[in-house]
């Protein structure tokens, strides 16, 4: 990559990031009013610039074999679940539950092409154990209020802790890696708590409150997985 592309692909990310913060702002202001038309303009905005900036930051470089298409592939998947979740109903619901489930899996296998999963258990407990208590006691609020999605939420809280041990192990494992991965690891802890809210608008407790904090985690998160591309 020549020097001036290299600038422009960085203006292109800078500018794509800054109109993602301007479209999550326009989404907040859509979801206090719950003005359903400016969300299905906005929300699709704020998904496309992560995915504006993870192209810029070169996520299709190195193949399968590398990491950041598989980062690519979450941040696709991540953005079909958003405009899925955009729409009332169970199936629409479990259509974006199952795209960001995948996304999650993407996810996995990206840190799994920094560090292969049959060396995670090698991490330090204090890495690991805190990620699965905050996940067995997520499920354990969630518990009575799940009815017939039991089974989905358990697969789903399975999968996005693995993704988020797989970050720890990654950031303590690997030193100077195709990943930028203290941004990685940032943003799976943010995708991981964004969740959380999501989990309690849909079934303990609806309210605007829930977004307010959820969508800007869930988006810094998704761009900093973008970022954390970056050649």
């Amino acid at each position: 990559m020549s020097r001036e592309t290299s600038v422009v692909a960085w203006v292109v990310a800078i500018a794509a990031t800054v109109a993602g913060a301007l479209a999550l702002g326009g989404l907040l202001l859509a979801e206090c009013a719950e003005r359903r038309d400016l969300r299905y303009r906005t929300k699709p905005a704020a998904s496309l610039a992560f995915l504006i900036v993870a192209l810029a930051c070169g996520a299709l470089r190195g193949g399968l074999d590398a990491p950041m298409p598989w980062i690519a592939i979450g941040l696709v998947l991540g953005a079909v679940g958003d405009v899925l979740l955009m729409f009332p109903g169970e199936r629409a619901f479990l259509g974006g539950l199952v795209a960001f489930l995948a996304g999650h899996v993407a996810y996995v296998i990206a840190f799994a092409r920094e560090v292969p999963i049959r060396w995670w258990p090698d991490a330090p407990a204090a890495l690991t154990i805190p990620v699965i208590a905050a996940a067995l006691g997520a499920l354990g609020y969630l518990w009575r209020h799940l009815g017939a999605m039991k089974i989905p939420v358990i697969a789903y809280v399975a999968v996005i802790t693995t993704m988020v041990i797989g970050a720890l192990v990654c950031e303590w494992a690997v030193r100077n890696g195709p990943l930028h991965q203290h941004v990685a690891t940032a943003g799976a802890i943010l995708f991981f708590a964004s969740d959380l809210s999501v989990a309690r608008d849909r079934f303990v407790h609806p309210g605007f409150v829930n977004r307010a904090w959820g969508l800007p985690a869930y988006y810094a998160g998704q761009l900093l997985f973008a970022w954390a591309c970056a050649g």
